[in-house]
């Protein structure tokens, strides 16, 4: 493993929920964490220093929209991911098997790749697993992802069958991709389990995914439109199966009672667009649920979204400022939602370590839980 290694803290005696630390060449890693995503090297709106200031320790990057904008030899050329966005903290790329899966009529996919076009202007593209482990070892995270297929919820079993044969192929290949590389100490690959929603492919994709499971483990095909109590099911299913001295990385999850369920059943990572995407849209994270501030209703509302938010909006603006901002479409509006749903998750997973280190996780999700009004949350 090189200059990779996981060390569990604490575990909670009554649930899952772990507090460790991943050292990673950029930097340590506390988790539980939530990792805000920067698809095409930003998060968007965002400075590094904003990133800084709401406590973010790793954040993502996506290797299908930089491999076509602007180029992985350009981001190399420039020195890296790190370099390139003047972020000086660890990185992870997903490997873009997501973002294929989501074109759907645009891509091919066979036991040697998949071919696809591009959604910005049509271009023809073929990515195979040794294709997609070059680009991330140009893009330079410290942790990248096999190439693997994603299955909808809802899928018929074959198809989930097919999907995990073809994942299977796809990372013996990038395995052995990246071990021939020249980043390969500088680079964990996880591997990603997947199966869809049917727990025996689960577990026989658990069983294959192990071996290449270096320092860390991701799950996959979750959050695709299932309803979050058939996730947590799967979540809880999963645990025993996975290997417990390594950090678990669920994908694509990032609302605040998913993240509290999902470090209660063993997850460590978690990373979502989520956060931000609402906030374009005029919407707040809060201990209490979602709070649309664009509505009329704050007009005249004078307060922070949050009384005892620690954020640097709730510090200087108030909630009708912000409205106004959102209804009069200026980027300022947005930035200042991002910046505050992002540090309500951040400070949510700082907060669940605590508890962890504190053996007081199962008061706290409780309570957290009881206060929040799931009506009004989402994926």
């Amino acid at each position: 493993m090189g200059k990779f290694s996981y060390e569990i803290i604490k575990e909670c005696p009554h649930t899952h929920a772990r507090a460790g630390i991943l050292h990673t060449p950029h930097g340590d890693i506390e988790t539980p964490i939530f990792m805000p995503v920067g698809t095409q090297a930003t998060v968007k709106g965002l400075k590094p220093e904003d990133l800084n200031d709401v406590g973010a320790q790793i954040i993502l990057s996506n290797t299908y929209h930089l491999y076509l904008r602007p180029g992985h030899e350009i981001i190399k050329a420039a020195g890296g991911l790190h370099k390139f966005m003047n972020w000086n903290k660890p990185i992870l790329t997903d490997s873009g098997g997501f973002q294929v899966f989501s074109l759907a009529s645009l891509r091919k996919i066979s036991d040697e790749g998949v071919e696809f076009s591009s959604h910005l202007n049509g271009s023809k593209h073929f990515i195979t697993p040794e294709k997609d482990m070059e680009i991330q070892e140009a893009l330079g995270a410290d942790i990248i992802m096999a190439f693997d297929q994603c299955t909808e919820a809802g899928c018929s079993y074959q198809e989930a069958v097919e999907a995990m044969r073809v994942t299977k192929i796809w990372l013996e290949r990038c395995y052995k991709a990246h071990q021939e590389s020249a980043q390969c100490e500088d680079q964990m690959l996880f591997p990603i389990v997947q199966g869809n929603l049917f727990k025996d492919l689960r577990k026989q994709c658990v069983d294959y995914c192990k071996p290449y499971a270096k320092c860390g483990i991701a799950i996959g095909g979750l959050s695709v439109g299932e309803e979050k109590s058939v996730m947590y099911d799967i979540l809880d299913f999963l645990h025993p199966l996975l290997p417990q001295d390594q950090p678990r990385y669920l994908m694509g999850v990032g609302s605040p009672d998913c993240l509290v369920e999902g470090y209660a059943r063993g997850v460590d990572m978690m990373d979502c667009v989520l956060p931000t995407r609402i906030a374009r849209n005029g919407t707040a994270f809060t201990k209490k649920g979602k709070m649309v501030v664009k509505n009329a209703i704050y007009k005249a509302d004078f307060r922070p979204i949050e009384d005892d938010c620690d954020c640097y909006t709730c510090k200087h603006y108030t909630r009708a400022y912000i409205r106004h901002l959102i209804n009069a479409g200026e980027m300022l509006g947005a930035e200042l939602l991002s910046i505050h749903n992002l540090r309500n998750l951040l400070k949510l997973a700082h907060d669940c370590r605590e508890a962890i280190l504190g053996d007081y996780f199962k008061d706290f999700k409780e309570e957290f839980l009881s206060n929040y009004d799931l009506s009004k949350s989402t994926f």
